[in-house]
């Protein structure tokens, strides 16, 4: 095979690789999730995720975890591996009702709950209405009614009153 049909091949390989990584990039960059930021007024400005919830990183109890934020939730909820996680006293025993009918959990009062720079304490946290997942616990009205909450389709912001 000639030199310079040797060195074609070894263009074309080399173009597509520079395009597959472009590509991988890109890609990388669209899946990474784009992080709520704080603005210069102090409102709280919380993108949509791809899967379209809105998601921020908080804090129960002083532990970090992240809440996918629920306005049609009652109140914040977590799991009951991350109530032990974050030493969670046990609470009193309660059904709560739910979109998936009645479930039985706990409810743990006198929390101190934080999304961005916010804080509501003492909050009434409910536990173990969310599965296994110990990351991702729900940010409800029981947070969400201490600010001035709106949307559009791409974004929700929260300001203090």
């Amino acid at each position: 095979m000639p030199f310079s049909i040797r060195f074609g091949h070894f263009y074309v390989l080399l173009f597509w690789a520079l395009v597959m990584g472009v590509v991988w990039l890109a890609m990388e960059r669209f899946m990474e999730p784009k992080k709520a930021v704080v603005t210069a007024q102090g409102e709280l400005v919380i993108p949509r995720h791809r899967d379209g919830h809105f998601y921020v990183e908080g804090t129960v109890n002083g532990k970090p975890l992240r809440f996918m934020v629920d306005t049609g939730a009652t109140g914040v909820v977590v799991s009951e591996v991350f109530a032990q996680a974050a030493a969670l006293p046990r609470g009193e025993p309660t059904m709560f009702n739910t979109a998936n009918g009645a479930l039985a959990g706990r409810t743990v009062r006198g929390m101190a709950v934080t999304a961005g720079p916010f804080s509501v304490s003492p909050t009434s946290v409910g536990v173990g209405l969310v599965g296994g997942k110990s990351d991702v616990g729900l940010l409800g009205q029981s947070f969400l009614s201490k600010f001035q909450v709106s949307m559009t389709r791409e974004q929700m912001v929260l300001r203090p009153q």
